[in-house]
C-alpha cells in the first residue's frame, strides 16, 4: 500500500489538506493556496532518507511555532527591521520545508515588505500570519506527520 503522497509505482502525489478558502487573510497572501502540501513534506523525507528525522523536523516545527511568532511580533514591535528579517525568513524556510505552503508564501510577502523598506506595512501582516500559522499546525498535527504525538 503506497503511503500518502504517492502512487502505485511510487510516484509523489500532491496530497493537499486544509481549506483552500481563507476570505480573511490578506489578498494575495496565498489564500488559494493549501494550508499543508504533504507531498512537499514526502520530499523532505525522501531527502533525509529517514521519515523519523523528518517527522522529529515537524514535531520541533510546531513546538516552536509560538516562540518563532513572538520573535518576529517582538522584533516588528520594536521597529528591528534586521531581527524581523531573520525570524521571517527562519519561518520561511521550516514552514516550506514542512510543506506549509500558504504560510511560506504569506513569509515570502512579509520578507518583501521588509526589504522595500516597510517594516510597518509588514507588521499589518502580523494577524494573518498568527492565524495561518496556528492552522498549518493544527493542520501538521491532524495529518500523518504528527498524528501520533
Amino acid at each position: 500500500m503506497p503511503s500518502p503522497g504517492t502512487s502505485e509505482t511510487g510516484d509523489v502525489q500532491p496530497v493537499r489538506t486544509g481549506s483552500t478558502d481563507d476570505s480573511h487573510g490578506p489578498a494575495g497572501a496565498g489564500s488559494t493556496q493549501p494550508l499543508l502540501d504533504l507531498a512537499v513534506f514526502q520530499l523532505l523525507e525522501d531527502q533525509l532518507d529517514n521519515p523519523l528525522i523528518a517527522r522529529s523536523f515537524a514535531s520541533d516545527f510546531a513546538k516552536l511555532w509560538t516562540l518563532r511568532y513572538e520573535v518576529l511580533a517582538r522584533a516588528v514591535e520594536r521597529g528591528d527591521a534586521a531581527g524581523a528579517m531573520e525570524a521571517i525568513l527562519s519561518l520561511k524556510t521550516s514552514s516550506t520545508m514542512v510543506g506549509g505552503v500558504r504560510l511560506a508564501l504569506l513569509a515570502g510577502q512579509f520578507e518583501e515588505q521588509i526589504r522595500n523598506g516597510d517594516l510597518a506595512d509588514a507588521g499589518s501582516l502580523l494577524a494573518a500570519v498568527l492565524e495561518c500559522g496556528h492552522a498549518t499546525v493544527l493542520e501538521l498535527r491532524g495529518s500523518y506527520v504528527l498524528r501520533n504525538e
